[in-house]
């Protein structure tokens, strides 16, 4: 996924009211940009730290700007933008990337499915094989060389989970995609220290047969791309 436009760089100065956050561009103006993640993006939103952003010429707009990526260690790019993820996970699966999810001939997005009411991120079909539910969780935090999910308390994640067991039960695929915008990552864990329920959630739905994949993606402030599958380290969660 290439940016449309090329991006605007500035310092960050704070995140507030978690879809808001101050900017100093590189002339020195203080905007203010939408920020489209919901977590507690540990790690990617310290004062001072180097962000990117784009702009919508779309006059209804409040926030013309969107963060899209920070500096979040020296020369490391981390993608912040959680409306991406289905795209990038989309386009990873559409190119074969990642074994396991290959096959298929059509991708659905938004469909509606489970007893609680959910919509599925991506429906995988056609080809000669089972059609597969999968459920994208972006991933920004990361410790000691490895990405964590969540990193805030989420019950939807966990909600997420058990749809994708009741697809399993009901003899459907359903698998979790892990899109880690970021590059400087070995594994994806639970992150159990956050949210305990995710992590015991997580294990049930290995256990009932819930697939898990994850991928690492090289990201430049021209664009995105998932290019490294990584192992999900699903039965253990540490801090």
């Amino acid at each position: 996924m290439r940016f449309p436009q090329p991006l605007i760089e500035g310092r960050l100065l704070r995140r507030y009211k978690r879809f808001l956050a101050d900017v100093q561009l590189v002339g020195g103006e203080v905007i203010t940009a939408h920020t489209a993640n919901t977590g507690a993006m540990t790690g990617c939103a310290e004062p001072g730290s180097r962000v990117w952003l784009s702009r919508s010429d779309n006059p209804r707009r409040k926030y013309a700007h969107t963060w899209e990526l920070v500096e979040a260690v020296p020369g490391v790019l981390a993608g912040i933008n959680t409306q991406l993820s289905n795209t990038l996970a989309a386009e990873a699966i559409a190119a074969g990337c990642l074994p396991g999810l290959d096959g298929f001939s059509r991708i659905r997005r938004e469909v509606r499915y489970g007893e609680e009411n959910s919509r599925i991120d991506l429906l995988l079909e056609g080809g000669s094989v089972t059609p597969c539910h999968v459920e994208v969780k972006n991933v920004t935090l990361v410790r000691g060389g490895e990405a964590f999910f969540p990193d805030a308390v989420s019950a939807r994640a966990s909600k997420h989970l058990r749809e994708l067991e009741g697809v399993v039960r009901s003899g459907g695929r359903g698998a979790l995609f892990f899109c880690v915008q970021r590059g400087d990552v070995a594994a994806v864990r639970p992150a159990g220290d956050i949210d305990p329920s995710y992590g015991e959630a997580l294990r049930r739905a290995l256990a009932a047969g819930v697939e898990a994949y994850a991928m690492a993606g090289e990201v430049t402030a021209e664009g995105i791309v998932l290019n490294r599958p990584l192992p999900v380290l699903g039965a253990v969660d540490r801090p």
